[in-house]
């Protein structure tokens, strides 16, 4: 016999020796076995995808038959009812190859195949060849001319009826094998859509074996227990009873039992009546006496050399299963394993990223530190990941104090979102504090700096920035003023909100990107910070939104800056982020800093004043 493992349900349809189609609702040909083509004489070609009573249109010698109409009065009748309908012996001419019609005598019966709603979706249509006995019964005198006018098969109709059931008879069991075959296509279709590992075994178990007509039965998956052995974890049906699943919810790999048997060997394990099951070996007893069911065959599930489980089947009569039964039931078994690997494969896939995220969260989370709070200058931050698993990746804030005491301020975005991302973010972060704390110099410089650095130790990254620097000369101070002064390296333009609550974009003429010309000319740009204005530094992810330009996108942000510059810097922070549309397709990186003015304390709302440790030669903060 042939590996019945290898042995597709296609395979099982195509090797029917009855001659079957299967049929769209428009009466169109969606498959046909090889007996269909022989009886037939036409090629698949000339078949699928055309319509029935294109391809076999009535013989226009022979009008009275009524072929056509026959045949498609039934099929209707399917469709509407969802019951099958069995036809008496029609007389339905085909035309061969040279385009001449010849007589032909059919048994037809034609039955529906329901998707989970009760809905016919295809139609299987069986036409077994009775020409033979047609013109044999002619030749032994007794009185039918199957070739005479409509007249004489009327004449005969009760006798050719007697044929039919007589056909019908012999054939029931094919033709339940084949009602059969088509629930478990659906069954296969289904299991070729389920998203979970749980999902698969519910139709399994809920559906496929009831359309092998089991009484019951369970799906034994393969998984590791907590100290490092593998173990089946059986799913079973409700009718094996609340026992069952207490006894046999997790069984050894090397258990005796057939379903665990069936998994470590890769073989069918048939116990055909409740004697075979109960002298296979001791632990049977409680399985049949748990669950009623005495008869069962357990089937392996492998994918890929891998041993997944197994699929066992219970049934309460004692059952003599063929050849043919026990290959449907290991092509089911085959399915099973394949949507099963598949599923396995995207779980691990899915574990392995949210492990991946977990780590590149973490190591984010620990350079994107709370922020120091100088006197009377407010520092908000907030970092919000994607939504998307391999999302996560390379925005990052910081603030700290240059030698010159100004408090600088940097929002930026390395290309990619995974943990490599992750890292070099690390790293360009790292390098460009550390070039800012050893030149001293304005935005831009520090930009340039930076750009020489990545060039020169082979940091290989791309990144987009915004670098900014509170300033305050002693006339300043006096007039209740600071600087901000700012350089951009191809990064969203920062927002500045007035104390009356206008809300301005600082665009300027773009500066490259970082990482690409280490000699790339870099400008700096300046403004006025007025007591109670508001800066805010952003990544794309607060922005950009599919099918929209940036430039409506910025618009939107500097209105929404507007209608909630009244609120508290915190506040601000959380409001901006609960406008997004739904959850993020990009990291956010958002930092927000108020100038709150300096004529009178700290203002409740900014909190206490929080100073990272001045380095030797840094000067304190003015403000």
């Amino acid at each position: 016999m042939t590996n019945a493992s290898l042995v597709d349900l296609a395979a099982v349809f195509d090797a029917i020796p009855t001659s079957y189609a299967v049929l769209d609702t428009d009466l169109r040909f969606v498959a046909v076995n090889r007996a269909f083509l022989t009886s037939s004489g036409r090629s698949r070609d000339e078949l699928v995808g055309r319509l029935l009573f294109d391809v076999f249109p009535d013989n226009p010698a022979a009008p009275g038959t009524r072929a056509v109409a026959n045949l498609d009065a039934s099929l209707r009748r399917v469709l509407r009812t969802g019951r099958q309908d069995t036809m008496p012996l029609q007389r339905y001419d085909v035309a061969g190859p040279d385009g001449v019609f010849r007589a032909r005598w059919w048994s037809p019966v034609n039955a529906p195949v329901l998707d989970e709603a009760g809905q016919v979706v295809l139609l299987l249509h069986r036409a077994d060849d009775v020409t033979d006995y047609v013109t044999e019964r002619k030749r032994s005198g007794a009185g039918l001319d199957p070739y005479d006018a409509p007249q004489s098969a009327d004449r005969s109709a009760a006798d050719l009826y007697v044929r039919g059931q007589e056909l019908r008879t012999a054939l029931t069991a094919e033709a339940a094998e084949a009602e059969r075959l088509a629930g478990m296509v659906q069954v296969a279709l289904q299991l070729s859509g389920a998203r979970s590992v749980a999902e698969l075994t519910d139709i399994v178990i809920g559906r496929g074996l009831a359309v092998l007509g089991a009484g019951g039965g369970a799906v034994a998956v393969r998984t590791s227990t907590g100290d490092g052995a593998d173990a089946l974890e059986l799913t079973m049906t409700d009718s094996l009873g609340e026992r069952a699943r207490r006894t046999f919810q997790h069984v050894p790999v090397d258990s005796p039992l057939p379903v665990a048997v069936a998994a470590a060997t890769g073989e069918v394990v048939v116990l055909r009546d409740r004697e075979e099951s109960l002298a296979y070996t001791p632990q049977m007893e409680e399985a049949v006496s748990s669950t009623g069911l005495g008869t069962w065959v357990s089937l392996p599930l492998r994918a890929a050399g891998r041993s997944l489980g197994g699929l066992a089947i219970g049934w309460r009569e004692p059952q003599d299963p063929t050849d043919r039964d026990v290959e449907l039931m290991s092509a089911f078994a085959a399915q099973c394993a394949q949507s099963l690997a598949a599923l396995q494969a995207r779980e691990q896939e899915r574990r392995v990223a949210g492990e991946q995220r977990r780590l590149s969260e973490a190591l984010q989370r620990s350079l994107l530190t709370a922020p120091f709070e100088p006197d009377h200058l407010q520092i908000a931050v907030r970092y919000l990941p994607a939504a998307a698993d391999a999302q996560v990746g390379g925005d990052w804030y910081d603030c700290f104090l240059a030698p010159t005491g100004t408090t600088t301020l940097v929002v930026g975005d390395v290309a990619g979102h995974d943990r490599d991302a992750a890292a070099a973010m690390a790293q360009v972060r790292n390098l460009l504090r550390g070039v800012s704390m050893t030149l001293g110099e304005p935005p831009a410089a520090v930009l340039a700096g930076l750009d020489h650095a990545l060039h020169h130790l082979g940091v290989g990254v791309i990144a987009t920035a915004v670098l900014a620097q509170v300033e305050q000369t002693p006339a300043e101070r006096a007039a209740g003023l600071r600087t901000l002064r700012w350089s951009n390296a191809g990064h969203p333009p920062p927002v500045l909100v007035g104390p009356d609550g206008a809300a301005r974009l600082l665009q300027t003429p773009p500066d490259l990107l970082l990482g690409l010309l280490p000699a790339a000319e870099r400008s700096d740009h300046a403004t006025t910070l007025h007591p109670g204005a508001t800066l805010v530094l952003y990544t794309d992810g607060l922005v950009e939104r599919r099918d929209a330009p940036l430039q409506e996108d910025l618009e939107r942000l500097r209105a929404a800056l507007e209608e909630l510059h009244h609120l508290p810097v915190e506040e601000l922070c959380d409001a901006l982020l609960a406008r997004l549309d739904g959850s993020p397709e990009d990291d956010v990186a958002l930092l927000v800093l108020r100038a709150h003015p300096e004529d009178g304390p700290r203002p409740a709302e900014a909190g206490p004043q929080v100073l990272p440790p001045s380095p030797p030669g840094v000067v304190p903060p003015a403000g």
